[in-house]
């Protein structure tokens, strides 16, 4: 189970890489030069709300990106709004403007498109996996909280 487990994390990892690589392929096909995969994944993830930048950082897996300066070149590009938040004003909050809901829309129609392709493939053990991948989550957020809430230090001193 050990060697599953361990697999399992390392294909976590991979199939996220490979969805960033679509995402590329995707925003060529779409010759959009101006936003990278991570920024456009970022924004997709927005939708159409409006929330804090905190917020945001906590709902999206972007691995090895600085998310404040995507957003600096997301705004700079003109796919983002970002205002001074109306309770905080040391704080922003931010929403997507009408060029990043356009491209949204275009990436929304793109993953309708594998979704499809995969009905048509017969796979049909996505929402297996979903149900595998978020109890793996939840055992993780109960593990990490344990540590934190223990004081248990998962780095060893040198």
């Amino acid at each position: 189970m050990k060697e599953n487990y361990l697999e399992a994390i390392s294909l976590i990892e991979r199939l996220h890489r490979l969805f960033l690589e679509v995402i590329k392929c995707e925003l060529d096909g779409l010759k959009v030069e101006d936003i990278n995969n991570v920024q456009a994944l970022v924004l997709y993830n927005l939708g159409g709300e409006q929330i804090s930048i905190g917020e945001l950082t906590t709902r999206g897996c972007y691995l090895g990106s600085n998310v404040s300066y995507n957003l600096k070149k997301m705004v700079q590009n003109g796919y983002i709004d970002q205002m001074t938040s109306k309770h905080d004003k040391r704080s922003f909050v931010i929403k997507l403007s009408a060029k990043g809901t356009a491209l949204c829309k275009k990436i929304d129609v793109a993953l309708d498109k594998h979704v499809s392709t995969l009905k048509s493939e017969d796979f049909d053990g996505i929402d297996e996996l979903v149900s595998i991948l978020r109890k793996l989550e939840i055992f993780w957020n109960k593990v990490s909280f344990q540590r934190i809430r223990f004081g248990v230090n998962t780095r060893k001193s040198r």
